[in-house]
């Protein structure tokens, strides 16, 4: 890695708390993601055993009834909430009554905004789809969270609910986007962001490789930004992070999910040192804005980590599952083992 990510990077290891018997289950984070549709329930799971194998504390996936029947049997580790509904068939189906509360998002939400307070971070998109009222019910969810002030990471199709509302999330500090090349473009497009201007000075003079990711963060009003490639730009219009450590070369599906659960983990400790719920010995701590930025260089650091061990074992045949089996070792190679009284063995 570049001189400048490592040293992103050691900021970012100075939220990672310690192994203290002192700490209780929970303080280290709790993670929900909301998503798991019928159709796809690898998604969810991937970014809640990324956040789990990291070191969260509690990950809890909310999804539809027929996905967690699903996801229940890939691992016992996680809980499971089947508190989303997808629209039913309208085949031969009667119009749902003012009692049938299953179709209704205000109804579905409220179930789901009562787990807020236990909930630290929120995931919001992976395995979602795009049905209409899973969308409305995710609405009322973001907009509750909002509220409370949780830091959000909205990936996949609740990407789509940014593109058809960005007000969800303008203007909130602790909202991380995460789009694919597509996404990016889309958003770039509904947010009324002209990226050849963005990249180009009145000179026809190409700017900064960051300067898209940087005008679309910008529109949004200081949501921050992932612009995933062989470099990740991170932005919030304000303040840009690159990290340039290698990837594997295998791009299958679900790779984002470790993402999403990676970035999750470490907004969680985040609140935790905010908290000062260990003696980090800082004369001056990082500021509270700066370690969102620092949250998601870290969540990328460990994916494209994951990713490239993960290749070295797997090559052509990689999977999602496979970077999730290599998760904590990505940490270890980065961060060490970290420890107050013997300090970190890696940055």
């Amino acid at each position: 890695m570049s001189i400048k990510t490592r040293e992103i990077l050691s900021k970012a290891q100075r939220m990672i708390p310690p192994m203290l018997e002192r700490f209780h289950k929970g303080q280290l984070g709790r993670v929900a993601v909301i998503g798991g549709s019928e159709d796809y329930t690898g998604a969810p799971y991937f970014s809640a055993m990324a956040s789990a194998r990291l070191g969260c504390d509690m990950s809890h996936v909310i999804c539809t009834p027929a996905a967690a029947a699903v996801i229940k049997t890939y691992s016992p580790n996680l809980m499971v909430h089947p508190l989303m509904r997808q629209t039913r068939p309208t085949l031969n189906q009667p119009a749902p009554t003012e009692k049938d509360l299953d179709s209704d998002p205000e109804h579905i939400a409220a179930t789901i905004t009562a787990m807020l307070p236990r909930i630290h971070v929120l995931v919001v998109g992976p395995g979602l789809g795009r049905d209409p009222l899973m969308h409305a019910t995710v609405a009322r969810v973001l907009h509750a969270a909002r509220r409370r002030g949780i830091p959000v990471v909205l990936d996949a199709d609740a990407l789509l609910l940014v593109q058809k509302d960005p007000e969800l999330v303008r203007g909130y500090p602790d909202a991380v986007l995460t789009p694919n090349v597509v996404e990016f473009g889309r958003l770039c497009e509904a947010l009324g962001v002209d990226t050849e201007k963005a990249v180009e000075d009145k000179e026809g003079v190409v700017e900064s490789e960051s300067a898209r990711v940087e005008a679309l963060a910008r529109g949004l009003k200081g949501v921050t930004i992932l612009q995933k490639g062989l470099k990740d730009y991170i932005s919030n219009g304000t303040t840009t992070l690159t990290i340039d450590l290698e990837g594997g070369r295998k791009r299958s599906g679900g790779q984002g999910d470790t993402l999403t659960g990676a970035i999750a983990t470490f907004l969680g400790w985040r609140k935790a040192y905010l908290e000062d719920l260990w003696d980090s010995g800082e004369s001056e701590k990082l500021d509270e804005d700066e370690l969102v930025g620092l949250a998601v260089a870290a969540g990328s650091a460990i994916t494209k980590e994951s990713s490239r061990l993960a290749f070295l074992k797997k090559g052509r045949s990689l999977q999602a599952s496979d970077l999730t089996d290599e998760v904590h070792t990505a940490f270890l190679n980065i961060f060490g083992e970290v420890d107050r009284d013997e300090g970190p063995s890696k940055l």
